[in-house]
């Protein structure tokens, strides 16, 4: 909903200087480096009409609950819509360097769950890890103590670890983050989620009106596309 960075819009939609709104600037590293068929789905809630109208050419699944839930219910809902096969999750407002999705080729390609981290930087209110003995994710939430670095909110689950993660989704309290349930996942199934490192490219969880600044400054150059139209909710 974006109550922290104040717009009237959902965050996703917040335009950047470079023309684009956060999703369209997704999309379009998505379709860039996995190809323009690439399949997608976003998960809507608040003001859905509204991000349907801006990105009419995805798939989509309602999670009606929005508002009195958290990430574990709305990817619950896009994994149960998934086809066959791994599935590649972004969060709605991540600014991030499309060379991360070159970058995380190979491990989607062998169908390895990996989570996108940034070793650079370990803030108190993000969702932080640690490592268990084999270098594999041990522990993945905001409450982390003595992180590593942070995830930056670019995820991908095997096709054989997703029916797994879908169990320990559904098994999630409705205000949980779905790092709970990979952390439960890794506890009682043994799930193995590699950490990426992709320090060296630009990734911006815009939360905060700085947050947007930095993403900006970052990602300043102009697309080839119109800002976000204020149109009806």
């Amino acid at each position: 909903m974006g109550t922290r960075l104040g717009r009237p819009w959902p965050k996703p939609l917040t335009p950047l200087h470079d023309g684009r709104s956060i999703m369209q600037r997704q999309l379009d590293g998505l379709r860039a480096v996995l190809g323009p068929s690439v399949d997608v789905t976003v998960v809507v809630g608040f003001k859905a009409k509204r991000i349907m109208q801006a990105v009419p050419d995805v798939r989509f699944a309602y999670n009606p609950d929005f508002a009195v839930t958290n990430t574990s219910q709305s990817l619950l809902r896009a994994l149960r819509t998934s086809h066959e096969g791994g599935v590649l999750w972004l969060n709605g407002d991540v600014v991030f360097d499309p060379a991360v999705l070159e970058a995380a080729l190979p491990a989607l390609q062998a169908d390895h769950s990996f989570v996108c981290v940034d070793t650079s930087t370990v803030a108190d209110e993000e969702v932080k890890y640690t490592l268990d003995a084999e270098g594999c994710i041990a522990e993945l939430s905001k409450t982390v103590v003595g992180g590593l670095g942070e995830a930056v909110g670019i995820n991908y689950v095997s096709a054989a670890d997703k029916p797994v993660l879908i169990e320990h989704l559904a098994a999630c309290a409705p205000q949980d983050y779905f790092e709970r349930g990979i952390e439960t996942a890794i506890l009682a199934e043994g799930l193995r989620f590699t950490p990426l490192d992709i320090s060296r490219f630009s990734a911006v969880e815009v939360d905060f009106e700085t947050d947007l600044d930095r993403a900006n400054e970052l990602f300043s150059g102009r697309g080839h596309l119109h800002p976000v139209a204020a149109g009806p909710a």
